[in-house]
């Protein structure tokens, strides 16, 4: 169910095709599928896991989600070992006490109301606001809470309160609440199941790599320098890429510094010897690099 006091912020556009539209003009192309699930997160309230490869786009859309919005993104990027404080929130110790020792100063004796100092050492002046604190207390906001398969079991279940509620307890402050929810987008590489508990509060939208006429045609958005036919190639060799048996198979923002570094090389193709010299911007193992030279640069450049 959409959380209480939801908003649309996006309300103008009625259906998909108008928010892709809409994301095309911030340079991000979307499908259908990305745009219709973009859509019903909006007009439902509701957060929206993306799970798939990484580099398809699944971050580069909650920024383009905010900027469309004229909405601040606040980023929680997750790791092995986060917890629930550390996307919370936290107290300025250095702050508290050097406070400490200001009135100490002034008193001379800083058990003399020890209850006011506290109350003062654990008011908003000392607070400092992690990632969900502030994507609460920020209207509009587009939260992003990336890579969540890199985060444990706790950290989800902590999540599932969050997301449920839309509001978080700091014991010395008293429960916190979004007057406006953010848009909520998480997203996943899958090095891991996340439980189905969390998918479950979500809209959930598997994230494809893009075909090859979108791929060329994000490489001539992004990059309006490239020549028709240099971004075809660069597409149609990633494209093969991802077919073959690798470690890593390069996304959409390897192609794009595969193009780049072409063009910093000043070269208007792709041929076997410019692609041996910059394999490492689209291929980012050794393994690889070894196995895609074995089998020869020429086949993933017919």
């Amino acid at each position: 169910m959409p959380a209480r006091g939801y908003r649309r912020a996006v309300s103008a556009f009625s259906d998909p095709e108008s928010l892709a539209g809409a994301l095309e003009s911030t340079g991000y192309l979307p499908d259908a599928g990305i745009s219709t699930a973009a859509f019903l997160a909006n007009a439902l309230g509701r957060p929206l896991f993306l799970e798939g490869e990484a580099g398809v786009g699944k971050t580069s859309l909650a920024t383009a989600l905010a900027e469309l919005r004229g909405s601040e993104l606040i980023r929680l990027q997750c790791y092995e070992g986060i917890d629930a404080s550390q996307a919370l929130y936290d107290w300025d110790f250095p702050r508290q006490v050097l406070h400490l020792r200001a009135v100490e100063a002034v008193s001379g004796d800083v058990s003399a109301d020890l209850a006011a100092v506290e109350a003062e050492l654990y008011s908003e002046r000392f607070l400092l606001a992690r990632p969900i604190l502030a994507a609460l207390r920020t209207p509009d906001a587009v939260l992003l809470i990336d890579e969540i398969d890199r985060a444990d079991d706790e950290f989800e279940a902590f999540l599932l309160e969050v997301l449920s509620e839309f509001s978080v307890t700091v014991p010395e402050l008293g429960r916190i609440a979004a007057e406006t929810p953010p848009l909520v987008v998480l997203t996943s590489n899958r090095t891991r199941e996340v439980h189905d508990a969390l998918k479950r509060r979500c809209l959930y939208h598997w994230v494809e790599h893009p075909s090859l006429e979108r791929e060329v045609a994000i490489l001539r958005r992004r990059l309006p320098e490239i020549t028709a036919s240099l971004a075809r190639q660069v597409a149609q060799a990633v494209s093969r890429l991802r077919e073959s048996d690798l470690l890593k198979p390069p996304g959409v923002s390897e192609s794009l510094d595969w193009a780049r570094a072409l063009l910093a090389l000043g070269r208007d193709r792709l041929d076997p010897q410019v692609a041996a010299i910059t394999l490492g911007a689209v291929l980012k193992y050794q393994e690889d690099t070894a196995r895609v030279q074995a089998a020869g640069l020429e086949k993933i450049l017919v």
